[in-house]
Parts: C-alpha cells; sequence; structure tokens
C-alpha cells in the first residue's frame, strides 16, 4: 500500500537538496574548461602521411571530406630500375558544418595521417568558413596530444616478438660463424 503524498515528499526532499548546495559556474571563456584526454574537438592533418589512398572520403558517412590529387612519375631510384608513379596531394578539406565527429575517417586511415584534436573554439559566423582546407587542417596537428604510454605488463605485439626471435637466431648463427672461424682466439681468453 502507497503513502498518500510520498511522491511530493521524494520531490521536494530532492529540491530542498539541490537548493543548499553551492553551484559551481564556469567562468568560459576566460577559464578554459578541463578537458577528458581523448576529447573529440577537431580533425587535424599531419599531410606528410597521407598517400592520397582516399578511404578516409570513401567511409565518411557524411561526405564531407574533399580530396584533390595528381599523378607523379618518380625516376628510378637504381640504374636499370623503372620510374614509379605516386599520388600528391592537391587539396584536402574537411567541412565540419557537415561532419557529425564520428571519428571513422581517422580510424579507417592506415597511414596515421589524421588525428583528433581537443580543440573546440573554431566557431564562424559563415557557415562557408567552416570547411577546412589541409594548411588550417595542419595547424590543428600542433594541438594533438601526445599518445598515452603502453602498458608495461601488456603482452608485446606479436610482429614484435617474431623480429626479435628472428634477430636473435641471427645474432646466434652471427656469433657460431665467428667462433668457427677464430677458434684461437676464444682458447686464448
Amino acid at each position: 500500500m502507497s503513502v498518500p503524498f510520498s511522491g511530493l515528499a521524494k520531490g521536494l526532499a530532492v529540491t530542498l537538496r539541490t537548493m543548499t548546495k553551492k553551484t559551481v559556474t564556469e567562468q568560459y571563456p576566460d577559464v578554459q574548461p578541463d578537458l577528458p584526454p581523448r576529447t573529440r574537438g577537431v580533425i587535424g592533418l599531419f599531410e606528410e602521411n597521407c598517400t592520397v589512398c582516399m578511404l578516409c572520403a570513401r567511409e565518411c558517412p557524411d561526405w564531407c571530406i574533399y580530396i584533390d590529387s595528381h599523378k607523379e612519375t618518380v625516376p628510378a631510384a637504381a640504374p636499370g630500375g623503372r620510374e614509379r608513379s605516386r599520388n600528391v596531394l592537391d587539396r584536402f578539406a574537411i567541412d565540419f558544418s557537415l561532419c557529425m565527429y564520428c571519428g571513422i575517417c581517422i580510424e579507417v586511415c592506415p597511414f596515421d595521417a589524421l588525428f583528433w584534436s581537443p580543440e573546440f573554439e573554431y566557431a564562424e559566423t559563415d557557415i562557408r568558413e567552416l570547411t577546412h582546407e589541409r594548411d588550417k587542417l595542419r595547424e590543428w596537428m600542433w594541438t594533438v596530444p601526445a599518445p598515452p604510454a603502453l602498458d608495461p605488463h601488456a603482452e608485446q605485439p606479436k610482429e614484435i616478438a617474431a623480429a626479435r626471435k628472428t634477430a636473435d637466431k641471427l645474432a646466434a648463427a652471427q656469433a657460431a660463424e665467428q667462433a668457427e672461424e677464430n677458434p684461437d682466439q676464444e682458447g686464448e681468453q
């Protein structure tokens, strides 16, 4: 059986508790807020890593990434080698008026060319200025925080373990080979 007016009493208790607590007001923009380390603000472009593979633009659900490029022929590195062609980035732009900050572009980039920056103060009075070209995206890279340190107790990646095992075998083989070549030096020591 319910007590009459119990809901009203609970509501008034919550109101009184809230009224007696001191309010906390952030004095933004005079005082910058403390942001969590993985804050999604704006996307920065590390242009040197971009190979113009277009994965970010293809996977973007909002189609807000615009990429233009051209092919350039690179001369052979060694005599008798063949010329190679490579893509050269002409334009990389992100329209932040369309972007929904899902992070798919950053996740699919195989060359680590896109990063989250915690910067969030890039409002504009004209919506057309929310399309940031590659120079603006490069400026955001300076605000990208360093990645967190690796866990010292974590399991070593398989690739590194395999490479280390191969290097150890090679070093042991070279040591055995040197020991066979110089048996006199080992006896003298």
